[in-house]
């Protein structure tokens, strides 16, 4: 897993990585892994149903940069800023309530893209139009009640 992480986080080529997660734990693991190489100028989707796995990677994530407050899906609110001790916000979107991009650009815009690292669950399905081209995509599918599989692609 390491290594495919490394590669994917660290080049701007097209790839393929799948990660079958069998717990909770797992899926944070994969988180802590990812977190290793995210800079300012990430952006990563988390696609998948309610329950699979999204918040749980971030909070992976987040442990990785001592953020201390509790991860929690920014349904209601659209997005979340978490400091980190790394010089860099991470942005927790959860665009699940908006319809479309066009949607997303009048109430909040693409600056956040370049101002730091952005994590944006239902990505693929409401604003894959905006989204730059590196955007890192993650397709998460249950298996079971602990299993997932994780698709990983640009």
């Amino acid at each position: 897993m390491e290594e495919n992480v490394k590669k994917i986080m660290t080049t701007n080529e097209k790839f393929e990585f799948e990660y079958i997660s069998k717990n909770v734990d797992d899926t944070k693991l994969l988180g802590k892994e990812f977190a290793k190489y995210i800079t300012k100028d990430t952006i990563i989707t988390l696609n998948g149903e309610l329950g699979s796995g999204k918040t749980v990677f971030l909070m992976g994530i987040a442990s990785h940069f001592g953020i201390e407050n509790d991860v929690c899906s920014p349904t209601f609110t659209l997005v979340n800023e978490y400091n980190t001790n790394a010089g860099f916000p991470i942005f927790h979107f959860d665009v699940y309530r908006l319809h479309d991009s066009n949607e997303f650009m009048e109430g909040v815009g693409t600056d956040y893209f370049y101002s730091g690292a952005c994590l944006i669950e239902w990505g693929d399905e409401i604003i894959e139009d905006i989204l730059p081209k590196e955007t890192i995509h993650i397709d998460i599918t249950k298996n079971d009640e602990n299993t997932r599989t994780f698709k990983i692609w640009r």
